[in-house]
C-alpha cells in the first residue's frame, strides 16, 4: 500500500523538478542572448566612434594649455609630453654682510663678545631630482608669470624636434601674440622640419629673433627661413656645418637683382665651414641689400680672396649684365607716362615716330616746350637722313650710348624711389598722414584737442629714412661699365679666426677709406659705413702695417670710442697708472 501510494507523488515531483530546470535554462539562454546583443551594439558604437574624426582643436593663445592638448591629440602619452616650465634664471647676488658688528656684553664677567653673523645658505645653484635635468622640457619666459597668454620667448634645447612636434608647434605658435624670440639648440632638425618651420614663421607677426644653433642639415636649406616674406630681424645659424652650398642659398636670400630681404638686420654665420667661394656668395648678397647692419663670419675658412670680395662690396663695384638690364627696366618704369602725376608726357614718347605726342584741346605750351618740340623735329629729320647712310652696327651703338645718357639724366634729375625698396612707414608717420597737416617744407605736423577741447600744440614728426634701390643710385661710367657706390649700410663685420693675410687686410682697408671719402662728399644719415670690424686671430702678424692702419682708422669710427682726455696744456693725459 505504501509503495503503491508513494509512486504517483514521486513521479509528479520529478516532473515538476524537470520543468523548473527547463524554465531556468530558458532564462539563462535569454539573458546570454541579451548580453551578447548588448556587447555587439557597444562594439559597433566603439567602431563608429573610431571611424569618426575628432573635432579640430582651436588654440587659445595660452601656450602651455595648447601645447599639452595638441601633444595628447597627436598620440603622445602623458609621460612623453615635454612639460612647459619657466626658464631658470641666475640667482641674484646675495647682499654683502652688515658692516656693523653686533656686540653683546655678558652679565657675568662684563667682557664684550662679538656675535658672528650666521652664514646664509648658498643661492648660486638649484638642485633637481635624479636625471630630472636631462628630461626634455620647453622653457618659456613671460611678461607676467600669472598670465599664461604673455609668453614672449620659447627655448628648446638638447632634444629632438621631430615631424610630430613641429606639427604641434605649427598650430600653437602663430596664436601667441607676444612671442618675439624662438630658440632651437641641438634639436636634430631635418630638411623637412626646417621647411615646415619656414612655412609658418611668417604667421607669427611679432617674432623677430630666431636661433638655430647646433643643427647640421645635409641639405643646408636654412635660406628658407630668411626669404622675401620673412619678418625676422635677428637670425643665428652658428655651428650648423654650413658649407659653400648653403652660403650660396643664403646669399641669394639676402638679395638678387630683382629681390631683397627687407627685414633682416643681423645675421650670424660663425663656426661653420664657409670658404672663399661661400664668402663671395655672401658678398654678392650684400650688393643690393641695404638693410643688414651686422654680419658675422667668424671661425670659418675664409682667406684673402673672400676678404677682397667683401672689401669690393664695401667700396664700389661694376654692375653685372643682369643688374644693368634691371636698372634700365626701373628707369623706364619711372619715366613711363602711365603715372598719375599731371606732368607732361616724357621726351621719349614725344620723339617717337610711331606714336607722336598729342596735344589736348585747350592745352597751352610754354616757350620751352615749343623749342623742345622744334628741336626734336629737327633731330628726327636729321636722324632719318643719317639712318639711310649709317650701317646697322653704328646706329645700334649710337642708340646704346644715347640710352646710357638718358639713364644718367633720369637718375640725376631726381627719379622717384622704387616702391619695392621702401621701408615700412612708422606708426608716427601713419598717424601724421591721418591727422596731420603738411607744412611748407613738406613735413607733417600732428595736432589735436585735449579733453576740454583746447587745441594742443602741433609737433613735427621726424623724417622717415627710406631705403633706395641701389640700382637707382648715381652711376659712373668707367671703360664701358657702370659702377655704383658699395654697401654703406653694414656697420658691423666680424671676420675673426679665419685665414686672412696681408692682401685681404689691404682690400678691407681700401674699402673703409673709400667709405670715409664718400661720407665726406655725400653725407647720408642712414648710410654711415662700417663702424666696427673684428679681425682677430687671422694669418697675419698684429704688427703688420696694414693691420695697424686699419685698427687706427676703425678706432675713431667705433661708436663706443672715447677720445683721451686732454690736460689744460693740450697734452693727453695718461691713464696707465704712471
Amino acid at each position: 500500500m505504501f509503495a503503491a501510494g508513494t509512486g504517483p507523488s514521486q513521479g509528479a515531483l520529478i516532473k515538476s523538478l524537470s520543468f523548473v530546470k527547463k524554465v531556468k535554462m530558458g532564462k539563462r539562454m535569454e539573458k546570454a542572448l541579451k548580453e551578447k546583443a548588448a556587447a555587439s551594439s557597444t562594439s559597433q558604437d566603439a567602431a563608429d566612434d573610431e571611424s569618426k574624426t575628432p573635432e579640430p582643436y582651436s588654440c587659445t593663445g595660452m601656450f602651455e594649455q595648447d601645447f599639452t592638448e595638441l601633444c595628447r591629440r597627436s598620440g603622445l602619452q602623458q609621460g612623453e609630453i615635454p612639460p612647459v616650465v619657466i626658464r631658470p634664471k641666475r640667482p641674484p647676488t646675495p647682499p654683502p654682510p652688515d658692516p656693523k658688528a653686533q656686540t653683546q656684553v655678558s652679565a657675568e664677567d662684563g667682557e664684550e663678545e662679538q656675535k658672528e653673523p650666521e652664514e646664509p645658505k648658498p643661492t648660486t645653484y638649484t638642485t633637481k631630482d635624479k636625471f630630472q635635468y636631462f628630461k626634455p622640457t620647453v622653457q618659456v619666459e613671460m611678461e607676467n608669470e600669472d598670465k599664461p597668454a604673455t609668453v614672449t620667448e620659447i627655448y628648446i634645447r638638447g632634444w629632438k624636434v621631430d615631424d610630430t612636434m613641429m606639427g604641434v608647434l605649427k598650430q600653437c605658435l602663430p596664436t601667441i601674440e607676444k612671442l618675439h624670440t624662438l630658440y632651437f639648440w641641438n634639436t636634430g632638425l631635418t630638411e623637412k622640419t626646417i621647411a615646415e618651420l619656414a612655412s609658418f614663421l611668417p604667421q607669427c607677426s611679432n617674432l623677430k629673433n630666431l636661433t638655430l644653433d647646433g643643427n647640421p642639415v645635409l641639405e643646408e636649406n636654412f635660406a628658407l627661413l630668411i626669404g622675401d616674406d620673412s619678418l625676422l630681424a635677428n637670425v643665428s645659424f652658428r655651428n650648423n656645418h654650413i658649407t659653400d652650398k648653403g652660403a650660396e642659398m643664403i646669399g641669394k636670400a639676402l638679395s638678387t637683382a630683382k629681390s631683397c630681404n627687407k627685414n633682416l638686420i643681423s645675421l650670424n654665420l660663425s663656426y661653420n665651414k664657409i670658404t672663399d667661394i661661400g664668402a663671395t656668395h655672401i658678398a654678392n648678397g650684400l650688393r643690393m641689400n641695404r638693410v643688414v647692419l651686422s654680419l658675422s663670419l667668424a671661425s670659418n675658412q675664409i682667406s684673402d680672396t673672400g676678404a677682397k670680395k667683401l672689401g669690393e662690396v664695401l667700396s664700389r663695384f661694376p654692375l653685372t649684365h643682369e643688374e644693368t638690364v634691371e636698372r634700365r627696366k626701373l628707369i623706364r618704369e619711372k619715366g613711363s607716362p602711365d603715372r598719375k602725376s599731371p606732368s607732361p608726357p616724357s621726351r621719349g614718347r614725344a620723339e617717337s615716330k610711331d606714336r607722336p605726342g598729342s596735344k589736348g584741346s585747350g592745352t597751352v605750351l610754354d616757350k620751352t616746350d615749343k623749342k623742345r618740340d622744334k628741336s626734336s623735329k629737327k633731330k628726327d629729320g636729321k636722324k632719318s637722313d643719317k639712318d639711310k647712310d649709317d650701317s646697322p652696327t653704328k646706329s645700334k651703338a649710337m642708340q646704346d650710348a644715347k640710352k646710357e645718357k638718358e639713364e644718367d639724366k633720369t637718375v640725376k634729375g631726381g627719379a622717384k624711389k622704387d616702391d619695392k625698396w621702401k621701408k615700412g612707414v612708422s606708426k608716427i608717420t601713419m598717424l601724421a598722414e591721418m591727422q596731420g597737416t603738411k607744412t611748407a617744407k613738406g613735413k607733417k605736423t600732428v595736432g589735436g584737442k585735449d579733453k576740454k577741447g583746447a587745441l594742443l600744440p602741433e609737433s613735427e614728426t621726424p623724417d622717415v629714412v627710406e631705403a633706395i634701390n641701389p640700382l637707382m643710385d648715381s652711376v659712373e661710367n668707367i671703360d664701358g661699365q657702370l659702377w655704383i657706390p658699395g654697401n654703406r649700410a653694414l656697420i658691423n663685420l666680424n671676420l675673426s679666426r679665419n685665414q686672412i693675410s696681408e692682401g685681404g687686410f689691404k682690400a678691407l682697408l681700401l674699402g673703409v677709406q673709400y667709405q670715409m671719402t664718400l661720407n665726406s662728399l655725400q653725407p647720408n644719415p642712414a648710410l654711415k659705413g662700417l663702424m666696427r670690424i673684428s679681425l682677430n686671430k687671422n694669418a697675419i702678424s698684429p704688427s703688420n702695417d696694414a693691420v695697424s692702419k686699419l685698427q687706427e682708422l676703425m678706432t675713431t669710427r667705433d661708436p663706443f670710442y672715447k677720445p683721451p682726455s686732454q690736460s689744460p696744456d693740450g697734452d693727453s693725459q695718461s691713464h696707465g697708472g704712471q
